[in-house]
């Protein structure tokens, strides 16, 4: 029997965009549906490191981050749980005086947006951080990014809209989708109709398959990161860890346990799912233990991998189609999705519910990539002709 649904939005991907900004548009007063092909918050949203900066994003991005600075203090009103966020500060190493010189420029740079960046030399930073080994250059703090638990926000967000009202369909892929006279019309899951008047693409590293459906693909391909995280240590570290110029962060978390990044998986033969490398859980390890010599004996309880869309000019695609009107793509974020992702779903909500934001989003139109679905659509051209 087929079951039919109808809404004001369908949200494709549940993960965290595309749940909170099902929370948002509830909130707003529209009726909603998200779905997942498979659990929601389970892919990238979910199993990600867990950062929560604003320190070293692109000047683009800065006005999105900061909506989003003032989000996450407000998670237990908006989700019912804190989701352990806390603004333990961000702490970014240089290993070289080159790098530090970049962390200066940055800090220059980036003034007016306030993230109140505190810059140490090296002998500052091992005087302030004394916990820090090995050859530090200098160091740069953002004193208000933080970190949280992405296991637990992410699911909640979905869990939230569901209970503001939404119709939340897990194991419901999308097959079909195509713009109507009134909207959308949708086939999903194995016996699901839906209809509406607003699509919204947030489905992550499978999202192209959609924005090409409607003639504009974009050069998304897929990356996974590679975490691990130790069993549960004394405390020590009492910031966000990452390096300039490099790909380590470190965090420790209340319970102890140290999470590490860096390097990339490997896709499993089914590229849905990835497995993390040994080599790069084993880098991992080597710089930890340069920076914690204390971690030279830690014994490494967990390794895991997801998968995460990325765009060549690592900036993500945040806004209205270029081609279909009431379409709406947010993919793409290159890693560093998840600190961002709760504004990006008020954005959203912004675009559905008045056709414009205050956020600077110029930068993020999928339609960048306008050039590129031009040469899709020739060699499409080309290809048909060549088949009759």
């Amino acid at each position: 029997m087929t079951r039919r649904f109808s809404a004001d939005v369908a949200i494709i991907g549940g993960g965290l965009v595309g749940s909170s900004a099902a929370l948002a548009l509830r909130l707003a007063g529209l009726s909603v549906i998200l779905m997942d092909k498979g659990f929601c918050g389970a892919q990238a949203s979910g199993v990600n490191y867990g950062g929560v900066r604003r320190q070293g994003r692109p000047m683009g991005q800065l006005p999105l981050s900061q909506r989003a600075h003032q989000i996450w203090p407000q998670l237990n009103a908006l989700i019912g749980i804190d989701g352990e966020y806390q603004r333990s500060g961000h702490l970014k190493l240089a290993r070289t005086p080159e790098d530090f010189a970049k962390l200066e420029h940055y800090a220059e740079t980036v003034k007016s947006f306030g993230l109140d960046l505190e810059l140490y030399t090296g002998a500052m930073a091992k005087a302030r951080f004394p916990w820090l080994s090995g050859n530090i250059a200098g160091a740069s703090l953002c004193p208000d990014d933080g970190q949280a638990n992405p296991r637990l926000v992410s699911p909640a967000f979905a869990k939230a809209a569901r209970d503001a009202g939404a119709i939340v369909l897990e194991h419901t892929a999308v097959h079909a989708a195509v713009h109507t006279n009134d909207g959308f019309a949708l086939q999903a899951g194995a016996d699901c109709e839906i209809t509406c008047r607003f699509l919204i693409n947030s489905a992550g590293a499978w999202a192209n398959k959609i924005a090409a459906g409607f003639d504009e693909p974009a050069p998304l391909s897929r990356i996974y990161p590679s975490m691990v995280v130790t069993e549960p240590l004394a405390p020590r570290l009492p910031v966000s860890l990452g390096e300039e110029g490099g790909g380590f962060y470190c965090r420790q978390v209340t319970r102890g346990n140290y999470i590490m990044g860096g390097g990339r998986g490997y896709a499993l033969a089914d590229p849905d799912f990835s497995r993390p490398s040994t080599t790069a859980a084993l880098s991992v390890m080597k710089r930890a233990t340069t920076l914690f010599p204390h971690l030279a004996g830690a014994h490494v309880i967990r390794f895991w991998s997801g998968t995460e869309g990325q765009l060549p000019d690592n900036n993500p695609v945040i806004g209205p189609s270029g081609t279909t009107p009431g379409l709406f793509h947010a993919f793409g974020f290159c890693g560093a999705g998840f600190q961002v992702a709760p504004a990006v779903g008020a954005i959203l909500c912004d675009l559905v519910t008045s056709g414009e934001t205050a956020t600077p989003i110029d930068a993020f139109s999928i339609e960048r990539f306008r050039n590129m679905s031009s040469q899709h659509n020739e060699k499409k051209g080309t290809h048909n002709e060549m088949v009759e």
